[in-house]
């Protein structure tokens, strides 16, 4: 009956359209009422606590850096240099979209953000080159999705919160499950795209490969430093997150000279008001998450799920297939925020490793950002690169099936995201 009354008053909130973050209060005073137990007091002290955490600082300077990459060049020479290097491979454009994707994920952790950096700068370069519209805005949004899985990663750092979870490992744990997305993007682009007579760019000599290696220098240099303080712990992924902007920011000001100081205000408003909603969406599911516990509704489907907990790979495939379902309906944060707090008794209960859970849990729900008919980014390409939803829906299919499908396969074989992350943990 409980999870009745919390299910029906959040989705008959979203139903009529009220924000994701006051639904989830309004189920929770729901459960409440319920249980007897409503006190706007102690639904005050919730929702203050739920935004009262140091890790949670991480989320603004990560968009912090994300804004002031994108202002300061840092992306635009990073597409530069994926030119250099993988253009003028046949299909080329497509590949420079994924190797910048993969350099970008190391410096934003934000999957919108890098959808909106890389269609404004490939999309037209593809078009214009021959590429099929459709299928390179299908590509672009499902390259632009690595990046909550790569560190630095918003999304590791909201999961590590809800499911106390280290972040540290987290960020460790997703870089080979990235590389591997990565991978499979390169082989579909190949499939795809191979009837396509689309002649590539002609191939950069060595130093022309060597000056725009040296134009984004320092901007590789944000991920390797991030990466190397988190490894050898030498500082914490929140203190990473303002090297991070200050980075970024230093770069962006001193070494590029493409920021101006008078663009900051508007960087810094745009990084707060991302942040708030962030926030507020946090503490409210808190809220929601401290009446779960009350309510006992883990251990209710613990119960219910009783049956897999000793067959762990079925037990995941489940999970999966639940949040694969929730995610062409509701955004990746909400996502995370609603579903840890349930289902970590569970994988706890089953003897499934939390950061392998928590990686493969990201990827779904980041590859939901690209399944209609909510996938933020496939609406965030198709603004900037004035594009039909229709088409970067039909272009962006194939790309995510593969997705999917690299996904099921870490399910089946857990050793391709353990192995690697015992490895760089240590």
């Amino acid at each position: 009956m409980t999870i009745a009354i919390f299910l029906g008053a959040l989705l008959a909130a979203m139903a009529i359209g009220i924000p994701i973050s006051f639904a989830l209060l309004l189920s929770g005073v729901a459960l409440m009422w319920h249980m007897d137990l409503f006190d706007a007091q102690i639904l005050a002290q919730n929702l203050i606590e739920g935004a009262n955490s140091f890790p949670l600082l991480a989320v603004p300077f990560f968009m912090l850096a994300g804004e002031i990459m994108n202002a300061g060049g840092l992306s635009r020479r990073i597409v530069h240099l994926a030119m250099a290097l993988v253009g003028h491979v046949r299909g080329g454009l497509g590949y420079v979209a994924i190797t910048a994707a993969v350099l970008m994920a190391a410096l934003s952790g934000s999957a919108v953000a890098d959808a909106a950096a890389l269609s404004a700068l490939l999309l037209p370069m593809m078009v214009h080159a021959g590429h099929n519209k459709a299928r390179a805005a299908g590509l672009l949004a499902s390259a632009s999705i690595i990046a909550p899985i790569i560190p630095p990663s918003i999304g590791f750092v909201i999961f590590g919160v809800a499911a106390n979870v280290s972040i540290s490992k987290l960020f460790l744990a997703g870089i080979a499950p990235g590389l591997m997305l990565a991978t499979a993007l390169c082989f579909t682009w190949w499939y795809v795209a191979r009837k396509e007579m689309v002649k590539p760019p002609p191939r950069k000599n060595a130093g022309e490969v060597m000056v725009a290696f040296k134009d984004a220098l320092f901007a590789l240099g944000l991920p390797v430093i991030v990466l190397v303080g988190l490894k050898f712990g030498v500082f914490t992924p929140t203190e990473a997150a303002v090297v991070a902007a200050v980075y970024a920011l230093v770069i962006s000001v001193f070494v590029y000279r493409e920021l101006q100081l008078q663009q900051l205000y508007g960087l810094f408003l745009a990084a707060a008001k991302t942040t708030a909603v962030i926030m507020f969406l946090v503490a409210a599911a808190m809220v929601s998450a401290w009446l779960i516990t009350v309510a006992q509704l883990p251990d209710q489907l613990v119960s219910l799920l009783q049956p897999l907990l000793d067959h762990p790979r079925l037990l995941m495939a489940a999970i999966m297939v639940l949040v694969i379902v929730v995610g062409t309906a509701m955004d990746m944060t909400p996502t995370i925020l609603i579903l840890t707090p349930v289902l970590m008794p569970i994988v706890k209960a089953a003897g499934i490793d939390p950061v392998y859970f928590g990686v493969l849990f990201i990827m779904n729900n980041a590859i939901g950002l690209i399944t209609p008919p909510v996938g933020t980014v496939l609406n965030t390409v198709a603004g900037v690169g004035k594009i039909s939803m229709d088409e970067v829906t039909k272009g962006v299919w194939p790309f995510m099936l593969a997705q999917f499908l690299l996904m099921f396969l870490m399910v089946m074989f857990p050793q391709l995201v353990l192995w690697p992350a015992k490895w760089l943990i240590g």
